[in-house]
């Protein structure tokens, strides 16, 4: 049964959303958190597990320390205090992909706290301010089979691999988020959006959020306008793109302000994401962290990180996301307006890819904002997900340069790389995209557009050399688009005598 809900304007006239991110990064260490099996990502089920990770009986675990040099850096990227001595807990619960029936993680001392960091939405930036990052281990995967949903509920049984187990994971937590109430899920995707180009600035992680390695739970509450106590909060888990970041907070809000307008109280509780009809399901009742009955873990000794350790880290950070924004826009001469563009449609770091390769920045940022940010809207899908590299924007635009291609044909590359027709050479071959350039049959292509048109060839002879204009659009249609432009107003002029 679909639930009510209110149409966002309605539900932020009444009330005012408050927000808050856990990030769950999976870090790109060759070994586990706790054990020295690999983490290769697609690897045959359970073939990348030892006692530790599994659990057994009498095997101790010991602390990947290129994981603690990962979540320092996280830490200091995001200003945050790294503490000079924490220590990892026991979060007990149980679940069938938890080996151990206890997640090691951190509780009340975690390695990095108190910190903050910026995001920009439509030209006007917002603080948000991070509680902790902490470090701690990623559990394994259930695969639930038989039923229609892929969920557990239905399914006839279920398959776990523990490859997953043990590989490290850094959680950033943010404090409750306050902006502006129709701003919210836009800052949320923001957020989420800078943390992911921060996070590979930073090289500890590949943030594959298709793969896991980068998810979102978003926790969202409604308090009645103007009001200062905080309504009740859910938590939306494992939201894996950034589109769905934003649509889940929207929903979610909707959802919310439906329940509280009819009287009823919102539910402490997890719920689930559905990419396909774009609504939260149901999960289970949050519990809070007396419930996990914490205490320290007692086969792991604390982590002390010297503070001479933490400033040789500080050292090696990237630049700072928003001086980074400020010196490529000046360096690629875009207005606010541009750079805004570029930034809240996702594709920064695909036209930073694409200049690298060569590329001028009006041009990237022509094809990520153009064709490519029109067939994500479509598909639904982030332009990271799309399939499409800056290599293959700048082997397109090359073949544009050299004139193998038009503007017009790029556009038909572009589509078919997107829809996966194969290389850039097995599309233009298979949609017959050849741009003509050869003399003959650009001159035999004039020869009948002059023929065909003798009214306009008069005013060329008469002294009106722009209407020569339409006999070039008359050869392009002739030859369906496909030819040389460049070379047809060359060819035509010599004809004509202009």
């Amino acid at each position: 049964m679909t639930a009510a809900v209110f149409a966002i304007e309605d539900a932020l006239a009444q009330y005012d959303p408050v927000l808050g991110l856990e990030v769950h990064v999976e870090l790109n260490t060759k070994s586990k958190m706790f054990c020295g099996c690999p983490t290769v990502f697609g690897a045959p089920p359970n073939t990348q597990t030892c006692p530790v990770c599994l659990g057994l009986p009498g095997a101790l675990p010991v602390v990947n320390a290129k994981a603690v040099e990962a979540a320092i850096k996280i830490g200091l990227a995001l200003n945050c205090e790294i503490a000079e001595w924490c220590r990892f807990a026991r979060k007990n619960y149980f679940y069938p992909d938890m080996p151990k029936n206890f997640q090691t993680s951190q509780y009340d001392e975690p390695i990095a706290f108190n910190g903050w960091t910026e995001v920009v939405v439509d030209g006007e930036t917002y603080r948000i301010e991070i509680e902790r990052a902490h470090m701690e281990e990623d559990t394994g995967k259930s695969t639930h089979v038989g039923g229609a949903t892929g969920r557990i509920h239905g399914a006839s049984h279920s398959l776990v691999d523990y490859n997953r187990a043990g590989i490290p994971l850094i959680e950033i937590v943010t404090k409750t988020i306050e902006v502006p109430p129709a701003k919210a899920a836009a800052v949320a995707r923001a957020y989420v959006s800078m943390l992911r180009d921060l996070l590979l600035a930073l090289d500890v992680s590949d943030v594959r959020m298709d793969q896991g390695s980068l998810r979102c739970d978003a926790n969202v509450s409604l308090k009645p306008s103007g009001s200062s106590v905080l309504g009740t909060r859910t938590e939306t888990k494992n939201v894996n793109s950034f589109r769905s970041v934003e649509r889940a907070v929207t929903y979610e809000i909707t959802r919310q302000a439906a329940v509280l307008a009819s009287g009823e109280k919102v539910l402490q509780e997890t719920r689930h994401w559905h990419e396909d009809t774009g609504v939260t399901t149901s999960g289970r009742e949050k519990s809070d962290a007396d419930d996990y009955r914490y205490f320290p873990e007692p086969d792991l000794v604390p982590v002390a990180p010297s503070r001479e350790w933490v400033e040789e880290l500080r050292a090696t950070l990237p630049e700072a996301p928003a001086t980074r924004r400020a010196r490529l826009q000046e360096e690629w001469g875009f207005t606010d307006l541009e750079m805004r563009d570029v930034v809240n449609g996702g594709a920064l770091e695909l036209v930073v890819g694409t200049v690298e390769l060569g590329v001028s920045a009006a041009a990237a940022k022509k094809w990520w904002l153009g064709e490519l940010a029109r067939a994500a809207n479509e598909s639904g899908k982030d332009l990271l997900d799309l399939g499409v590299t800056p290599v293959d924007v700048s082997n397109v635009q090359a073949r544009v340069d050299k004139g193998e291609l038009n503007d017009k044909l790029a556009r038909q590359v572009i589509d078919g790389l997107v829809k996966g027709e194969g290389t850039i050479d097995e599309i233009v071959a298979a949609r017959g995209l050849a741009l003509v350039s050869d003399d003959s049959a650009l001159i035999e292509a004039i020869d009948r557009a002059i023929a065909a048109n003798p009214d306009v060839v008069e005013k060329v002879n008469s002294g009106k050399p722009a209407a020569a204009g339409a006999l070039i659009g008359a050869v392009m249609k002739d030859l369906r688009g496909k030819g040389d432009a460049a070379k047809v107003r060359e060819l035509l002029n010599a004809k004509l005598g202009i």
